[in-house]
C-alpha cells in the first residue's frame, strides 16, 4: 500500500501502519517510531470544534502537513488522515534519525542524535519546517515516505503533554525503540 493511500484511512488504522516507514524532507529524516491520533470527536484535538484558520488544513484532504506552534514555543507536526471534512491528524512524535544527520545537528544546535527528533518540537526543528509548512502536500517532493521492509511491531499508550481525554491510549510507538519521546507508560498504568 502506497502512503497516499494508506493516509486516507482512519488515524487508528494509519498509525500503527506508518510505524517503520521513512519520512524524509529534502533527504533529511528517519524511521517513524511514535505517533499520536486525534480524531474530531476527541475534546484533546484541535478540530474538536469546528474548523478554524489555524486547523484548515486539517479539514482537508488527506496527506497534508499539519503545522502549527504549540505554547508559543516550537512547532509541531501533524500527517492529515481520512476523508476529507473528517479531519484526523497524526502528531509526528518521534523519528529515529537515518538521513541528514549533519543537517539536523546543525539545525538543533546539539552533537547528541538521540535528541534530534525525539519530540515533536525538535522532530518539527530538525526536519526543518514551521508554519510555512502548513498545508504542505506529503506525496510530492521534497518530501519523500519510504515503506519499510516489514510491519513494525507497537505498542498503544496514553497520549503525553494534553489534558483532555487523557486516558485515551492514541499513542503509537514502535516495540523497543529507544528513540521514542518518553517512557512507554501503558494504558491503564
Amino acid at each position: 500500500m502506497t502512503f497516499a493511500e494508506l493516509v486516507t484511512r482512519g488515524v487508528h488504522e494509519a498509525a500503527p501502519a506508518l510505524l517503520g516507514w521513512t519520512l524524509l524532507v529534502d533527504g533529511v529524516g528517519g524511521r517513524i517510531v511514535e505517533l499520536e491520533a486525534y480524531a474530531p470527536e476527541d475534546p484533546a484535538s484541535h478540530s474538536f470544534r469546528g474548523p478554524t484558520a489555524r486547523t484548515q488544513t486539517m479539514f482537508g484532504p488527506a496527506g497534508r502537513l499539519y503545522v502549527y506552534r504549540s505554547y508559543g514555543i516550537h512547532w509541531c507536526s501533524n500527517i492529515t488522515c481520512g476523508p476529507p471534512d473528517r479531519a484526523e491528524a497524526l502528531l509526528l512524535r518521534a523519528l529515529e534519525p537515518t538521513h541528514g544527520l549533519e543537517r539536523m545537528r546543525e539545525r538543533r544546535g546539539l552533537d547528541d542524535a538521540r535528541l534530534f527528533c525525539s519530540g515533536p518540537g525538535r522532530l518539527t526543528q530538525a526536519l526543518g519546517l514551521d508554519g510555512r509548512h502548513d498545508g504542505l502536500d506529503l506525496t510530492a517532493p521534497p518530501v519523500m515516505f519510504l515503506p519499510p521492509t516489514a510491519a513494525a511491531e507497537f505498542e498503544t499508550t496514553p497520549r503525553i503533554g494534553i489534558t483532555k481525554a487523557v486516558d485515551e491510549p492514541w499513542r503509537y510507538v514502535e516495540r523497543g525503540s529507544s528513540w521514542s519521546s518518553r517512557g512507554q507508560r501503558r494504558a491503564g498504568s
